[in-house]
Protein backbone atom coordinates (compact mmCIF):
# COMPACT_ATOMS: atom_id res chain seq x y z
CA UNK A 1 0.00 0.00 0.00
CA UNK A 2 1.48 3.30 -1.02
CA UNK A 3 2.24 5.37 2.18
CA UNK A 4 0.86 8.88 3.01
CA UNK A 5 3.96 10.58 3.67
CA UNK A 6 4.45 13.95 2.53
CA UNK A 7 6.86 16.54 2.46
CA UNK A 8 6.26 20.38 1.57
CA UNK A 9 8.03 22.36 -0.34
CA UNK A 10 6.92 26.27 -0.62
CA UNK A 11 8.52 27.93 -3.66
CA UNK A 12 7.16 31.06 -4.74
CA UNK A 13 8.25 30.86 -8.49
CA UNK A 14 6.54 29.30 -11.57
CA UNK A 15 7.86 26.49 -11.47
CA UNK A 16 7.06 25.01 -7.46
CA UNK A 17 4.02 23.11 -9.67
CA UNK A 18 6.00 20.71 -11.46
CA UNK A 19 9.09 20.49 -9.23
CA UNK A 20 6.54 18.97 -6.43
CA UNK A 21 4.95 17.19 -8.88
CA UNK A 22 8.16 15.36 -9.70
CA UNK A 23 8.94 15.00 -6.18
CA UNK A 24 5.66 13.23 -5.51
CA UNK A 25 5.63 11.59 -8.49
CA UNK A 26 9.40 10.07 -7.58
CA UNK A 27 7.99 8.92 -3.82
CA UNK A 28 5.37 7.31 -5.12
CA UNK A 29 7.61 5.26 -7.56
CA UNK A 30 9.86 4.61 -4.75
CA UNK A 31 7.04 3.16 -2.51
CA UNK A 32 5.22 1.31 -5.18
CA UNK A 33 8.65 -0.36 -6.29
CA UNK A 34 9.15 -1.18 -2.33
CA UNK A 35 5.53 -2.71 -2.05
CA UNK A 36 6.29 -5.06 -5.56
CA UNK A 37 9.81 -6.17 -4.19
CA UNK A 38 8.22 -7.34 -1.04
CA UNK A 39 5.41 -9.23 -2.99
CA UNK A 40 7.68 -11.09 -5.03
CA UNK A 41 9.88 -12.39 -2.44
CA UNK A 42 10.55 -12.08 1.40
CA UNK A 43 13.36 -10.04 1.60
CA UNK A 44 16.24 -11.26 4.41
CA UNK A 45 15.84 -9.37 7.73
CA UNK A 46 17.35 -6.31 8.48
CA UNK A 47 19.08 -5.08 11.87
CA UNK A 48 16.62 -2.90 13.73
CA UNK A 49 18.35 0.28 15.32
CA UNK A 50 18.45 0.02 19.29
CA UNK A 51 17.66 3.67 20.24
CA UNK A 52 17.20 6.90 18.33
CA UNK A 53 20.85 7.90 19.77
CA UNK A 54 22.11 4.89 18.21
CA UNK A 55 20.25 5.81 14.59
CA UNK A 56 21.99 9.10 15.00
CA UNK A 57 25.46 8.30 15.58
CA UNK A 58 26.77 9.24 12.06
CA UNK A 59 27.60 12.88 10.98
CA UNK A 60 25.14 12.95 8.10
CA UNK A 61 21.94 10.95 8.08
CA UNK A 62 22.11 7.48 6.64
CA UNK A 63 20.35 7.94 3.06
CA UNK A 64 21.97 6.32 -0.40
CA UNK A 65 20.70 9.99 -1.91
CA UNK A 66 25.01 10.65 -1.22
CA UNK A 67 26.14 7.49 -1.79
CA UNK A 68 30.12 6.95 -1.91
CA UNK A 69 31.53 7.46 -5.16
CA UNK A 70 33.65 5.25 -7.34
CA UNK A 71 37.55 6.07 -8.05
CA UNK A 72 39.38 4.64 -11.06
CA UNK A 73 42.01 2.63 -8.95
CA UNK A 74 40.37 1.56 -4.72
CA UNK A 75 41.87 3.91 -2.32
CA UNK A 76 44.75 2.89 0.29
CA UNK A 77 42.81 0.57 3.00
CA UNK A 78 44.44 -0.71 6.30
CA UNK A 79 47.51 1.59 5.97
CA UNK A 80 48.31 4.98 7.90
CA UNK A 81 48.58 6.96 4.17
CA UNK A 82 46.17 8.30 2.19
CA UNK A 83 46.46 9.00 -1.85
CA UNK A 84 43.77 10.38 -3.66
CA UNK A 85 42.31 12.82 -6.47
CA UNK A 86 39.79 14.57 -9.03
CA UNK A 87 39.64 16.46 -11.73
CA UNK A 88 36.39 18.66 -12.45
CA UNK A 89 35.40 20.22 -15.83
CA UNK A 90 31.87 22.27 -15.91
CA UNK A 91 31.36 23.97 -19.31
CA UNK A 92 28.83 26.24 -19.13
CA UNK A 93 26.58 29.11 -21.02
CA UNK A 94 23.99 31.33 -21.89
CA UNK A 95 22.27 32.62 -24.83
CA UNK A 96 21.20 36.10 -25.39
CA UNK A 97 18.73 37.96 -22.40
CA UNK A 98 16.89 41.17 -21.84
CA UNK A 99 18.99 43.61 -20.44
CA UNK A 100 17.86 47.39 -20.10
CA UNK A 101 21.16 48.45 -19.43
CA UNK A 102 24.45 46.92 -18.05
CA UNK A 103 27.27 47.82 -15.97
CA UNK A 104 31.19 47.20 -15.25
CA UNK A 105 30.34 44.40 -12.94
CA UNK A 106 27.20 43.04 -14.88
CA UNK A 107 26.29 39.64 -16.47
CA UNK A 108 27.02 40.18 -20.36
CA UNK A 109 23.47 39.98 -21.89
CA UNK A 110 25.03 38.58 -25.59
CA UNK A 111 25.78 34.83 -25.84
CA UNK A 112 28.64 33.33 -24.20
CA UNK A 113 30.39 30.16 -22.70
CA UNK A 114 33.21 28.92 -20.74
CA UNK A 115 34.84 25.87 -18.93
CA UNK A 116 36.34 25.99 -15.91
CA UNK A 117 38.87 23.32 -13.98
CA UNK A 118 39.45 21.91 -10.48
CA UNK A 119 42.34 19.35 -10.45
CA UNK A 120 43.59 17.89 -6.52
CA UNK A 121 45.51 15.92 -5.67
CA UNK A 122 45.02 14.75 -1.69
CA UNK A 123 47.60 13.20 0.21
CA UNK A 124 48.23 12.35 4.09
CA UNK A 125 49.45 10.59 6.46
CA UNK A 126 48.58 9.06 9.94
CA UNK A 127 51.53 10.32 12.64
CA UNK A 128 50.21 7.81 15.30
CA UNK A 129 46.51 6.66 16.69
CA UNK A 130 45.60 10.31 17.40
CA UNK A 131 47.52 12.69 14.91
CA UNK A 132 47.61 13.06 10.78
CA UNK A 133 49.07 15.52 8.62
CA UNK A 134 46.87 16.30 5.20
CA UNK A 135 48.09 17.91 2.42
CA UNK A 136 46.33 18.58 -0.90
CA UNK A 137 47.67 20.17 -3.67
CA UNK A 138 45.41 21.76 -6.21
CA UNK A 139 45.76 23.24 -9.49
CA UNK A 140 42.23 25.96 -10.85
CA UNK A 141 41.91 27.71 -14.24
CA UNK A 142 39.77 28.09 -17.31
CA UNK A 143 37.26 30.94 -17.17
CA UNK A 144 33.82 32.09 -16.01
CA UNK A 145 30.80 33.84 -17.44
CA UNK A 146 31.47 36.98 -17.39
CA UNK A 147 34.58 36.85 -15.72
CA UNK A 148 32.26 35.59 -12.31
CA UNK A 149 30.52 38.69 -12.05
CA UNK A 150 26.85 39.52 -12.68
CA UNK A 151 25.43 37.11 -10.03
CA UNK A 152 25.04 36.93 -6.08
CA UNK A 153 24.44 33.02 -6.68
CA UNK A 154 26.66 32.42 -9.49
CA UNK A 155 26.32 29.67 -10.91
CA UNK A 156 29.55 27.22 -11.13
CA UNK A 157 31.68 27.35 -7.11
CA UNK A 158 34.57 26.43 -9.26
CA UNK A 159 35.69 29.28 -10.95
CA UNK A 160 38.34 31.29 -10.27
CA UNK A 161 36.73 34.92 -8.46
CA UNK A 162 40.08 36.99 -9.97
CA UNK A 163 41.59 35.50 -13.82
CA UNK A 164 45.10 37.36 -13.13
CA UNK A 165 45.53 34.87 -10.56
CA UNK A 166 48.35 32.47 -11.45
CA UNK A 167 47.39 29.21 -13.11
CA UNK A 168 50.42 27.63 -11.56
CA UNK A 169 49.63 24.76 -8.94
CA UNK A 170 48.77 26.14 -4.92
CA UNK A 171 48.74 24.66 -1.68
CA UNK A 172 44.99 24.43 -1.33
CA UNK A 173 44.53 22.26 2.11
CA UNK A 174 47.69 21.80 4.73
CA UNK A 175 46.70 20.81 8.40
CA UNK A 176 47.41 18.96 11.44
CA UNK A 177 44.25 16.82 12.68
CA UNK A 178 44.80 15.53 16.51
CA UNK A 179 41.72 13.38 17.67
CA UNK A 180 41.37 13.56 21.87
CA UNK A 181 39.56 10.79 22.88
CA UNK A 182 37.23 11.31 25.25
CA UNK A 183 35.36 7.97 25.77
CA UNK A 184 36.39 4.18 25.24
CA UNK A 185 33.99 3.05 22.84
CA UNK A 186 34.61 3.76 19.22
CA UNK A 187 32.55 4.13 15.94
CA UNK A 188 33.46 3.36 12.75
CA UNK A 189 34.80 6.23 10.52
CA UNK A 190 34.66 6.58 6.54
CA UNK A 191 37.94 7.47 5.91
CA UNK A 192 38.54 10.37 3.44
CA UNK A 193 40.91 13.05 2.41
CA UNK A 194 40.02 14.95 5.43
CA UNK A 195 39.99 12.14 7.78
CA UNK A 196 41.88 8.62 7.71
CA UNK A 197 41.28 7.34 10.84
CA UNK A 198 38.69 3.78 10.23
CA UNK A 199 37.82 4.52 13.79
CA UNK A 200 37.15 7.10 16.04
CA UNK A 201 35.94 7.54 19.93
CA UNK A 202 32.24 8.21 20.01
CA UNK A 203 32.73 11.04 22.33
CA UNK A 204 36.08 13.02 21.13
CA UNK A 205 37.51 16.61 20.84
CA UNK A 206 38.67 17.15 17.22
CA UNK A 207 41.38 19.62 16.57
CA UNK A 208 42.85 20.97 13.26
CA UNK A 209 45.21 23.73 12.50
CA UNK A 210 46.99 24.84 8.76
CA UNK A 211 45.43 26.08 5.70
CA UNK A 212 41.81 25.07 5.10
CA UNK A 213 38.10 25.95 4.03
CA UNK A 214 35.54 26.71 5.87
CA UNK A 215 32.95 24.87 4.15
CA UNK A 216 34.94 21.53 4.86
CA UNK A 217 33.68 21.17 8.41
CA UNK A 218 30.67 23.77 8.78
CA UNK A 219 27.42 24.43 7.03
CA UNK A 220 27.84 20.53 5.57
CA UNK A 221 25.13 19.16 3.67
CA UNK A 222 25.20 15.27 2.17
CA UNK A 223 23.12 16.05 -0.82
CA UNK A 224 23.78 20.05 -1.14
CA UNK A 225 27.35 20.87 -0.75
CA UNK A 226 29.60 19.06 -3.25
CA UNK A 227 30.17 20.44 -7.04
CA UNK A 228 31.81 17.55 -8.10
CA UNK A 229 28.61 15.37 -7.55
CA UNK A 230 25.71 17.52 -6.64
CA UNK A 231 24.65 21.06 -7.43
CA UNK A 232 27.14 24.06 -8.80
CA UNK A 233 25.39 27.43 -8.02
CA UNK A 234 26.96 29.32 -5.05
CA UNK A 235 24.13 29.76 -2.95
CA UNK A 236 23.12 26.00 -3.37
CA UNK A 237 25.95 24.50 -1.89
CA UNK A 238 27.02 26.86 0.31
CA UNK A 239 24.92 29.23 2.84
CA UNK A 240 24.91 32.71 0.73
CA UNK A 241 24.61 34.78 3.67
CA UNK A 242 27.31 33.49 5.15
CA UNK A 243 30.36 35.42 4.26
CA UNK A 244 32.92 32.94 5.89
CA UNK A 245 36.77 33.46 6.14
CA UNK A 246 38.37 33.07 2.55
CA UNK A 247 41.12 34.23 0.18
CA UNK A 248 39.95 34.72 -4.08
CA UNK A 249 40.58 30.67 -4.11
CA UNK A 250 37.80 29.83 -0.62
CA UNK A 251 40.75 29.47 1.61
CA UNK A 252 42.01 30.47 4.95
CA UNK A 253 44.24 29.94 7.72
CA UNK A 254 43.29 29.44 11.40
CA UNK A 255 42.29 26.60 13.85
CA UNK A 256 39.06 24.07 14.22
CA UNK A 257 37.82 23.03 17.30
CA UNK A 258 35.54 20.02 17.19
CA UNK A 259 33.01 17.88 19.95
CA UNK A 260 30.93 15.04 18.82
CA UNK A 261 29.15 13.11 21.29
CA UNK A 262 26.15 10.68 20.23
CA UNK A 263 23.69 12.67 18.25
CA UNK A 264 25.42 16.13 18.64
CA UNK A 265 28.26 18.05 18.10
CA UNK A 266 29.76 21.83 18.51
CA UNK A 267 32.09 23.34 16.28
CA UNK A 268 34.22 26.66 16.38
CA UNK A 269 36.27 27.92 13.84
CA UNK A 270 38.39 30.71 13.78
CA UNK A 271 40.27 32.45 10.86
CA UNK A 272 42.29 35.14 8.48
CA UNK A 273 40.28 37.63 6.75
CA UNK A 274 41.90 38.91 3.28
CA UNK A 275 43.21 42.62 2.89
CA UNK A 276 40.79 43.38 0.45
CA UNK A 277 37.06 42.01 -0.30
CA UNK A 278 38.03 38.88 -2.66
CA UNK A 279 41.46 39.48 -2.33
CA UNK A 280 44.03 36.66 -2.58
CA UNK A 281 46.36 38.15 0.68
CA UNK A 282 45.33 37.43 3.99
CA UNK A 283 46.23 39.73 7.13
CA UNK A 284 47.88 37.47 9.51
CA UNK A 285 47.45 39.57 12.72
CA UNK A 286 44.46 37.57 14.55
CA UNK A 287 44.52 39.69 17.06
CA UNK A 288 42.78 42.53 14.95
CA UNK A 289 41.71 40.87 11.98
CA UNK A 290 39.96 37.73 11.89
CA UNK A 291 36.84 35.69 12.19
CA UNK A 292 34.95 33.20 14.38
CA UNK A 293 32.51 30.81 13.28
CA UNK A 294 29.69 28.91 15.45
CA UNK A 295 27.61 25.65 14.76
CA UNK A 296 25.64 23.38 17.02
CA UNK A 297 24.62 20.11 15.18
CA UNK A 298 21.82 18.02 16.46
CA UNK A 299 21.46 14.43 14.54
CA UNK A 300 17.76 14.17 14.62
CA UNK A 301 15.10 14.15 12.05
CA UNK A 302 11.79 16.46 11.59
CA UNK A 303 10.09 13.47 10.76
CA UNK A 304 9.11 10.09 13.16
CA UNK A 305 11.73 7.61 12.95
CA UNK A 306 13.77 8.67 9.99
CA UNK A 307 17.39 10.26 10.23
CA UNK A 308 17.89 13.77 9.86
CA UNK A 309 20.13 17.05 11.21
CA UNK A 310 19.63 19.95 12.44
CA UNK A 311 22.94 22.72 12.35
CA UNK A 312 22.25 26.05 13.35
CA UNK A 313 25.75 28.39 12.30
CA UNK A 314 26.49 31.91 13.75
CA UNK A 315 29.60 33.83 12.93
CA UNK A 316 31.21 37.34 13.38
CA UNK A 317 33.61 39.04 11.03
CA UNK A 318 36.21 41.91 11.35
CA UNK A 319 38.65 43.14 8.34
CA UNK A 320 38.93 46.55 6.60
CA UNK A 321 35.06 46.58 5.29
CA UNK A 322 33.64 49.41 4.38
CA UNK A 323 29.65 50.49 5.23
CA UNK A 324 27.11 51.11 2.82
CA UNK A 325 25.31 53.92 4.58
CA UNK A 326 28.43 55.92 4.94
CA UNK A 327 29.76 55.47 1.71
CA UNK A 328 26.20 57.03 -0.60
CA UNK A 329 26.41 59.94 2.27
CA UNK A 330 29.93 60.55 0.89
CA UNK A 331 28.39 60.70 -2.23
CA UNK A 332 25.21 62.16 -1.76
CA UNK A 333 27.40 65.23 -0.05
CA UNK A 334 29.96 65.19 -1.74
CA UNK A 335 32.64 64.84 1.46
CA UNK A 336 34.12 61.18 0.09
CA UNK A 337 38.12 62.17 0.64
CA UNK A 338 38.66 62.11 -3.34
CA UNK A 339 35.87 63.32 -5.88
CA UNK A 340 33.86 60.47 -6.86
CA UNK A 341 30.83 59.93 -9.61
CA UNK A 342 29.51 56.88 -8.18
CA UNK A 343 29.80 55.85 -4.66
CA UNK A 344 32.53 54.16 -3.36
CA UNK A 345 32.63 51.48 -0.61
CA UNK A 346 37.10 51.21 -0.39
CA UNK A 347 37.21 54.90 -0.32
CA UNK A 348 38.15 55.10 3.12
CA UNK A 349 40.85 55.02 5.45
CA UNK A 350 41.99 51.97 7.17
CA UNK A 351 39.36 50.88 9.73
CA UNK A 352 38.30 46.82 11.47
CA UNK A 353 34.24 46.72 11.33
CA UNK A 354 32.09 43.92 12.11
CA UNK A 355 30.01 41.77 9.67
CA UNK A 356 28.03 38.42 11.61
CA UNK A 357 25.34 36.58 10.95
CA UNK A 358 23.05 33.54 11.20
CA UNK A 359 22.11 30.07 9.70
CA UNK A 360 19.99 27.11 9.62
CA UNK A 361 20.86 24.07 7.58
CA UNK A 362 18.73 20.95 7.91
CA UNK A 363 18.82 17.61 6.49
CA UNK A 364 15.83 15.11 6.29
CA UNK A 365 15.63 11.45 5.16
CA UNK A 366 12.08 11.32 2.80
CA UNK A 367 12.90 7.58 2.04
CA UNK A 368 15.91 5.50 1.31
CA UNK A 369 16.38 7.49 -1.72
CA UNK A 370 15.56 10.95 -1.53
CA UNK A 371 17.21 13.34 0.92
CA UNK A 372 15.31 16.50 1.22
CA UNK A 373 17.16 19.80 2.74
CA UNK A 374 17.18 23.10 3.37
CA UNK A 375 19.11 26.65 4.28
CA UNK A 376 18.29 30.32 5.57
CA UNK A 377 20.77 32.61 6.44
CA UNK A 378 20.69 36.32 7.41
CA UNK A 379 23.81 38.97 7.75
CA UNK A 380 23.56 42.50 9.15
CA UNK A 381 24.07 43.58 5.85
CA UNK A 382 25.04 47.48 6.63
CA UNK A 383 28.77 45.94 6.00
CA UNK A 384 30.25 45.66 3.01
CA UNK A 385 30.14 41.69 1.51
CA UNK A 386 33.73 41.09 1.85
CA UNK A 387 34.78 37.10 0.93
CA UNK A 388 32.10 35.08 -0.50
CA UNK A 389 29.23 37.02 -2.45
CA UNK A 390 26.47 39.35 -2.28
CA UNK A 391 23.60 38.18 -0.37
CA UNK A 392 22.85 39.67 3.04
CA UNK A 393 19.41 37.44 3.51
CA UNK A 394 19.05 34.09 1.52
CA UNK A 395 16.55 30.53 1.52
CA UNK A 396 16.81 27.69 -0.36
CA UNK A 397 14.95 23.88 -0.32
CA UNK A 398 15.94 21.03 -2.87
CA UNK A 399 16.11 17.52 -2.66
CA UNK A 400 18.64 14.73 -3.68
CA UNK A 401 17.89 11.37 -5.15
CA UNK A 402 19.92 8.10 -5.84
CA UNK A 403 19.73 6.25 -8.85
CA UNK A 404 19.13 2.87 -6.84
CA UNK A 405 15.55 3.76 -7.29
CA UNK A 406 16.15 3.27 -11.36
CA UNK A 407 19.04 0.56 -11.08
CA UNK A 408 21.90 2.79 -11.21
CA UNK A 409 23.51 3.21 -7.21
CA UNK A 410 26.14 5.46 -8.75
CA UNK A 411 23.98 7.78 -10.37
CA UNK A 412 22.24 10.65 -8.59
CA UNK A 413 19.93 13.89 -9.61
CA UNK A 414 18.73 16.60 -7.68
CA UNK A 415 16.69 19.39 -7.80
CA UNK A 416 16.88 23.18 -5.58
CA UNK A 417 15.63 26.33 -5.22
CA UNK A 418 16.99 29.14 -4.12
CA UNK A 419 15.72 32.86 -3.29
CA UNK A 420 18.81 35.62 -2.27
CA UNK A 421 18.33 39.15 -1.31
CA UNK A 422 20.18 42.50 0.47
CA UNK A 423 19.62 44.92 2.60
CA UNK A 424 17.87 48.45 1.75
CA UNK A 425 21.67 50.25 2.47
CA UNK A 426 22.66 47.91 -0.13
CA UNK A 427 20.38 48.04 -2.49
CA UNK A 428 20.85 52.28 -2.58
CA UNK A 429 24.26 51.37 -2.99
CA UNK A 430 24.14 49.60 -6.23
CA UNK A 431 21.13 51.91 -7.53
CA UNK A 432 23.47 54.88 -7.19
CA UNK A 433 26.15 52.79 -9.62
CA UNK A 434 28.13 51.49 -7.00
CA UNK A 435 29.93 48.29 -7.43
CA UNK A 436 30.59 45.41 -5.13
CA UNK A 437 33.42 42.71 -5.59
CA UNK A 438 30.90 40.76 -8.07
CA UNK A 439 27.80 42.91 -8.71
CA UNK A 440 27.25 46.58 -10.50
CA UNK A 441 24.90 47.09 -13.02
CA UNK A 442 25.27 51.25 -13.38
CA UNK A 443 21.56 51.25 -11.49
CA UNK A 444 19.33 48.85 -9.63
CA UNK A 445 15.74 47.92 -9.98
CA UNK A 446 15.87 45.97 -6.90
CA UNK A 447 13.79 42.35 -6.80
CA UNK A 448 14.45 39.24 -5.37
CA UNK A 449 17.50 36.92 -7.02
CA UNK A 450 15.70 33.94 -7.34
CA UNK A 451 17.17 30.35 -9.10
CA UNK A 452 16.16 27.10 -9.85
CA UNK A 453 18.88 24.36 -10.21
CA UNK A 454 18.61 20.44 -11.57
CA UNK A 455 21.07 18.22 -12.52
CA UNK A 456 21.42 14.54 -13.26
CA UNK A 457 24.43 12.88 -12.66
CA UNK A 458 25.73 9.35 -14.37
CA UNK A 459 27.87 7.11 -13.63
CA UNK A 460 29.83 6.29 -17.31
CA UNK A 461 33.03 3.79 -15.97
CA UNK A 462 34.68 3.55 -12.44
CA UNK A 463 35.64 7.01 -11.55
CA UNK A 464 34.40 8.98 -14.43
CA UNK A 465 31.44 10.83 -14.13
CA UNK A 466 28.99 13.19 -16.47
CA UNK A 467 26.74 15.39 -15.69
CA UNK A 468 23.90 17.46 -18.22
CA UNK A 469 22.19 20.62 -15.58
CA UNK A 470 20.44 23.71 -16.11
CA UNK A 471 19.88 26.74 -13.77
CA UNK A 472 17.40 29.54 -14.36
CA UNK A 473 18.00 32.84 -12.52
CA UNK A 474 15.33 35.45 -12.28
CA UNK A 475 16.26 39.13 -11.46
CA UNK A 476 20.34 38.47 -11.73
CA UNK A 477 21.79 40.57 -9.58
CA UNK A 478 19.16 42.17 -7.89
CA UNK A 479 17.99 43.54 -10.98
CA UNK A 480 14.04 43.14 -12.70
CA UNK A 481 15.80 45.69 -15.04
CA UNK A 482 18.16 42.11 -16.48
CA UNK A 483 17.19 38.52 -17.21
CA UNK A 484 15.34 36.17 -16.70
CA UNK A 485 18.85 34.34 -17.55
CA UNK A 486 18.99 30.44 -18.59
CA UNK A 487 22.42 28.67 -17.61
CA UNK A 488 22.66 24.85 -18.85
CA UNK A 489 25.84 23.42 -18.10
CA UNK A 490 27.75 19.91 -19.05
CA UNK A 491 29.99 18.79 -16.01
CA UNK A 492 32.94 15.71 -16.21
CA UNK A 493 34.46 14.42 -13.34
CA UNK A 494 37.25 11.97 -13.10
CA UNK A 495 37.55 10.41 -9.31
CA UNK A 496 40.84 8.75 -8.88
Amino acid sequence: MISNLKFIFVIECPLRATIWAILTLALVLEDVSACRAQEQSTPAPTPTVSSAADANDCPNPPSDAAADPQAMFPHFKSTRFWLSGQMNFIFQTHPDFRADYSGPNSLHPRYEKATSRVMTLYTGVRLNNSTELLVDIEEAGGAALSEGLGLAGNTDLDIVRNPSLSKAPYLGRGMIHTVIALSDDKIENQRSFLSLFDELPRRRLEIRFGKFSMPDFLDINSVGSDTHFQFMNWSVDNNGAWDYAADTRGYTVGIVADYEDRNWGFRFAEGLMPKVANGIDLVWRPWQVHAENWEYELRRGVLPKKAGVVRVLAYTNYANMGIYRVAVQQFENHTSPEPETVPEITNHPWHITRKYGFGINLEQNLSRNFTAFARWGWDNGKTESFAYTEIDSTFNQGVGANGALWHRRQDRAGVAFVSNGIKKDHQVYLADGGLGFLLGDGGLNYGRENIIESYYTAHVWRGIYVAPGVQHISNPGYNRDRGPVVVPSFRAHVEF
